[in-house]
């Protein structure tokens, strides 16, 4: 029997994925024990076929354990905790599910937006603690959003907030020129965008190439009243710094919903602030996004066992 494991809390559970496994006749272990620094994988990798990629790291040492894995498939779009040299070199392929969870990440995006401009979390806390503490918030429509990462995500989020009334600036060295014109929006420098920006919105790669993207001399470009959206990975902001901002009238909201360290250490003076809102790292957490990624990843699967290479595979010419 195929003996899939996997690493993502949501794989199997929504719509037809469950159904798809149990007919290809394949058994499914989880290893998504939170107490445990690999979730389990150490446990249960020796027996695996295909290893199925939430949050947990996938590393060489990972892979030396696992002798029978004839490939890594990631539940969800960012690899950047999957060692893609490490499962070359050990002739893995390794896939993805590109644009799957697209909409729902764009959409908690726009979700972040509202609870900023409308300042919910303050207002829900006032409510039911007795109070009635009404704030003045803003409106979207006028005001501009900076998209940074113009791939599946950040164009869905562009046509979004068009529809809001919103301009929308991007910025991103490989942007698709021909949709940018179509929803006219603008692209510049990331200097550029995050001086014009009311609202900033991070939709790029993990990883060392983006680690402190966002850092105190970044922020310090921003309005004062301007506010950072984390959608992307925890490395790519300087935690520090956008608390240090916000203390300081610096920067006038922040909503996080990716951290370096998950859960985070909630010590942390930003978890504290009320200008803040926060997600525990659920922007592709819908049923649909879900059953999508699933489905994909079943599908390569397929494709392996059927002999052919999946063409979603990220490493498919170094194999």
């Amino acid at each position: 029997m195929t003996v899939i494991l996997t690493t993502s809390p949501g794989f199997g559970k929504f719509g037809r994925v469950a159904e798809a496994i149990a007919q290809n006749g394949w058994e499914l272990v989880r290893c998504t024990d939170t107490s445990l620094p690999d979730g389990g994988v150490s446990a249960e990798i020796a027996r695996a076929d295909y290893l199925v990629v939430g949050l947990v790291a996938v590393t060489a040492g990972t892979l030396a354990q696992g002798k029978n894995l004839k490939a890594v498939l990631k539940h969800g779009v960012g690899v950047d905790n999957i060692d893609i040299p490490a499962c070359t070199a050990a002739g893995l392929p390794v896939t993805n599910t590109p644009g799957a969870n697209a909409d729902a990440v764009a959409e908690l995006a726009v979700g972040f937006m509202f609870g900023l401009a409308r300042n919910m979390a303050a207002g829900h806390a006032s409510v039911v603690s007795g109070g009635w503490a009404r704030q003045v918030g803003t409106q979207l429509g006028g005001k501009v959003l900076g998209i940074v990462g113009l791939g599946n995500i950040g164009r869905r989020l562009a046509r979004l907030a068009r529809g809001l009334g919103m301009r929308v600036v991007a910025s991103d060295p490989h942007a698709d020129a021909a949709f940018a014109k179509e929803w006219q929006v603008e692209i510049m420098p990331l200097e550029a965008l995050l001086a014009e920006a009311d609202y900033v919105s991070l939709h790029v790669f993990g990883g060392a190439d983006n680690a402190a993207l966002i850092d105190a001399r970044k922020l310090a470009l921003m309005k004062p009243t301007a506010c950072l959206m984390n959608l992307a990975r925890g490395e790519v902001v300087d935690l520090d710094a956008v608390a240090e901002a916000l203390t300081a009238g610096r920067l006038g909201g922040a909503a996080i919903d990716a951290y370096v360290t998950e859960p985070p250490n909630t010590s942390h003076p930003i978890f504290s602030h009320p200008r803040a809102i926060f997600m525990p790292h659920s922007g592709a957490d819908t049923r649909e996004a879900v059953e999508n990624m699933g489905l994909m990843v079943v599908e390569d699967i397929a494709t392996l066992q059927a002999g052919r290479m999946p063409a979603r595979c990220l490493n498919a010419k170094d194999l």
